[in-house]
């Protein structure tokens, strides 16, 4: 389900009560956690967590990178956490983090879904989104990115 939203306060005006519950909740724990650097936005339909384009604006496609973001899809909530998935070690301790807590495990390329608040093991992800200082994420970004790279138009 992706929003059509312009702002955060919008995207959570649209959400029923449940939804907004979850999602407020989650926000909470990203916005204690995430590093200097970082801002909310909406983009992509969610709620991102982003690298600014003042910071680092040679992306592939012109838009700010994504650290971290928080939707509200049709069957479930998710957080998507691209940091971690930029590093093999960052990943697979998250992974054991989350699995030592014994909730269900539900996770997609960079999303981790939930289907209830219950399932969300709060103190992994702040670890995940504490984890990573936004001059980190830009290194791995432009490494991955490679030299003589440019923008496309």
């Amino acid at each position: 389900m992706r929003s059509s939203a312009k702002t955060v306060d919008d995207y959570l005006a649209e959400l029923p009560g449940d939804r907004l519950d979850a999602i407020t909740q989650l926000r909470e724990t990203i916005l204690e956690n995430l590093p200097p650097g970082y801002e909310e936005a909406m983009n992509w339909g969610m709620i991102t967590y982003q690298v600014p384009l003042d910071t680092y604006p040679d992306t592939y496609n012109g838009q700010p990178l994504m650290y971290a973001a928080l939707a509200s899809q049709k069957n479930h909530f998710a957080v998507y956490l691209s940091g971690i998935y930029q590093d093999d070690g960052k990943r697979d301790a998250f992974m054991e983090a989350y699995k030592d807590t014994g909730k269900r495990l539900d996770v997609g390329q960079s999303c981790v879904r939930f289907r209830k608040l219950d399932d969300v093991p709060f103190e992994v992800i702040a670890d995940a989104i504490a984890g990573i200082p936004v001059d980190e994420f830009v290194e791995v970004a432009k490494k991955v990115r490679g030299p003589g790279s440019s923008k496309r138009n």
